[in-house]
């Protein structure tokens, strides 16, 4: 159907009219039109499009809420890692912080920070090909998130098109998606009102609400977002100082905070972190603290990064906030390895925002050590989304029939024995893969993405066929059937057949991800292939003693008598065998010689886009004796890096360690 060139204009200038006016409402807070007005502009562009349907555009302010809900979210890998911020508890961390920041810069006058308070919601990345929304994803583990563009594109303060036309090809914009107090409690009086559970606190709803698989659901919610980083960037930098670019974002139409201020010196940060508390309470959002960046960009690229965190930025974080309440009980929890831990059950008490009823004990010497008995009124902590502890006791108000913890001498679980070792400070339920604990926790293991990744076989699945019976060891993983499957909740015929060609896959794996995956106590990811790497096969690690394993990089005298142990019980050889026989294998390994260890001692560190998969030359460097990790350090001795290496490579040139391209590496791996 041809367009009229007056219907094709005013499309346009309606798009623009309602983005203008969106900016105005919901990054200025300065509307110049009546609700009314909105409304009619907003209907006239409706009918235009559901006249002439090629006239819509995925920026269009129309089709911010999307259709069928989705099946569930893909992820995403960060070009720029999303990277976490050290914290700062006293006004004296935060002096030591700036103490290093200008030894670092060997400055003798004061460096420059920008201030914003710290929102305590969802970690955030906008991606903006062209000016227009491409993506939208949470940090997830900071290298890799969720796929959650649908859900974002429903936030009336994420703008679908940039404003301008002077932003950069690839802008990439870092900031964090909450929930404002008003909108959360109108949220939570609503629940109720249907008699339905409402949320614990505004980060929750937030998190919640972006976690729908229905965005239409999400864009009831009343999300908002501020922006204060940045990711990938085609141009280069906006401006030459942190709070210089976050003025380029606001041009462009993203929201920014409006706290936002660029302070001298960490005499200025203390008086800002001060009035910013003082403030607190009167904001319309839940903040936890404020975060300090330096200013000067340039300064913040010598400062570089340390593991996961930038030198150049810190959070100072509110004092913790802290409740009186009632301990009514200790019960025990049995972990995957078999530790009891006890659980603090608590008269229920509101702390930071959030109903607490129980808390951690850690173990029994720490319940000595703090002299808690069961009837005491103690003092809870509740710190950001660390797990609520018990600072002490209050034994003013002790009641006579006050009763001492003592640890059980069975399992509540499987009545085995529990035992607990001279040198540690947990005892542990004997019972291994026969305690239902452990079972469902070790399967939950074994299934897990670093070990066999069996896609789709998630914790509440894992909880039904345990309860069930359906299995006992994850060898009984390999015996699950379709016409079982199916008939369980949430599952359906589709899901279960998934899920066995899930299985099916998995049975093609390495040998030191199956290692990982039997659940040996200490022996985590890089311990297994090790161990893998080290003795080629099963059979030979299944009759190394406890002497011979230390040999093994990694491996020490309490893991060589864990993997000792482990081997020794019949029970285990016996899911072991049940799983080979299932058609589990992997590749022979190539047991390496004296003389091909050229690289012993050396540390590798693997980034960016190469030709072959980064686990192939991660082996062929371990066939060397090369150790390799994750992160760059001072101990990094060399940096092998492909196409878009990003920070890792940054930070490699800032400690001056030798950066190494495919031909190169392959040289030296040849010699």
């Amino acid at each position: 159907m041809t367009i009229p060139d007056s219907d094709f204009n005013r499309a346009a200038e309606l798009r623009e009219q309602i983005n203008l006016h969106n900016y105005r409402y919901y990054v200025l807070d300065d509307p110049q039109v009546p609700d009314s007005e909105y409304d009619r502009l907003m209907r006239e562009l409706q009918a235009l499009e559901a006249r002439y349907p090629s006239l819509i555009t995925p920026e269009s302010p129309t089709q911010r809420v999307g259709g069928q809900p989705l099946e569930g979210f893909g992820e995403v890998q960060h070009q720029v890692p999303m990277l976490s911020l050290d914290n700062a508890f006293t006004d004296q961390e935060m002096m030591e912080f700036d103490r290093r920041v200008r030894e670092r810069l060997v400055a003798t006058d004061v460096v420059h920070y920008v201030a914003e308070p710290k929102l305590d919601g969802l970690a955030i990345s906008l991606r903006y090909e062209n000016g227009v929304l491409v993506q939208a994803a949470t940090r997830g583990d900071g290298s890799q998130g969720e796929d959650v563009t649908q859900n974002v594109r429903t936030i009336p303060s994420v703008p679908l098109r940039l404003m301008g036309d002077d932003w950069p090809a690839i802008l990439e914009v870092r900031g964090e998606i909450y929930m404002p107090l008003e909108g959360f409690n109108q949220l939570n009086r609503q629940a109720l009102a249907k008699g339905e559970k409402g949320f614990a606190n505004p980060r929750n709803a937030a998190a919640g609400s972006l976690r729908q698989l229905d965005s239409r659901i999400t864009a009831q919610r009343p999300l908002a977002m501020y922006c204060y980083g940045f990711g990938e960037i085609s141009d280069g930098p906006l401006a030459e100082t942190q709070s210089g670019s976050i003025r380029r974002l606001a041009d462009w139409g993203l929201r920014v905070s409006p706290e936002m201020r660029v302070l001298e010196g960490v005499e200025g940060c203390l008086a800002y972190y001060s009035l910013i508390g003082e403030r607190r309470a009167t904001l319309d959002y839940e903040i936890d603290g404020v975060v300090f960046k330096v200013d000067s960009l340039k300064q913040q690229k010598q400062l570089g990064f340390v593991s996961r965190a930038p030198r150049w930025a810190i959070a100072q974080k509110f004092p913790a906030q802290e409740e009186m309440t009632r301990l009514l009980a200790i019960d025990i929890q049995v972990g995957r390895t078999g530790a009891l831990t006890p659980v603090a059950r608590l008269e229920p008490v509101t702390v930071a925002g959030v109903t607490v009823t129980n808390a951690t004990l850690h173990n029994e010497d720490e319940i000595k050590r703090k002299d808690i008995r069961i009837g005491d009124t103690v003092i809870i902590r509740r710190a950001g989304d660390v797990i609520p502890q018990i600072v002490r006791t209050v034994p003013d108000r002790r009641p006579p029939d006050a009763l001492l913890f003592q640890m059980p001498d069975h399992c509540p679980v499987c009545d085995s024995d529990v035992i607990r070792d001279e040198s540690e400070a947990v005892a542990r339920c004997s019972g291994g893969l026969f305690c239902p604990a452990q079972r469902r926790e070790a399967i939950k293991h074994f299934a897990s993405r670093r070990a066999l990744d069996i896609e789709g076989l998630g914790d509440k699945l894992v909880d039904q066929l345990v309860t069930q019976e359906l299995i006992k060891t994850p060898a009984d993983l390999y015996r699950l059937a379709l016409p079982v499957l199916e008939k369980l909740d949430r599952m359906g015929k589709r899901s279960a057949e998934n899920l066995l060609k899930a299985l099916e896959k998995s049975k093609q794996t390495t040998l030191g991800r199956f290692l990982f995956a039997l659940g040996i106590r200490e022996v985590g990811e890089t311990t297994a292939h090790s161990l893998a790497n080290h003795y080629g096969s099963l059979d030979a690690l299944k009759l190394a003693d406890a002497e011979a394993l230390q040999l093994v990089p990694d491996v020490g005298p309490i893991v060589a008598e864990h993997v000792v142990a482990f081997f020794r019980q019949s029970h285990n050889l016996e899911v072991i065998q049940s799983l080979l026989d299932a058609g589990i294998h992997w590749p022979p390994i190539e047991i390496p010689d004296a003389a091909s260890q050229t690289l012993t001692g050396k540390v590798f560190v693997i980034t960016g886009t190469l030709s072959e998969p980064r686990e192939a030359i991660k082996q062929r460097l371990v066939l060397r004796g090369a150790k390799v990790t994750g992160s760059v350090s001072k101990k990094t001795d060399y940096l092998v890096a492909g196409e878009e290496a990003g920070s890792k490579r940054t930070k490699a040139e800032a400690l001056g360690i030798t950066i190494l391209n495919e031909a190169e590496l392959n040289a030296l791996l040849e010699q």
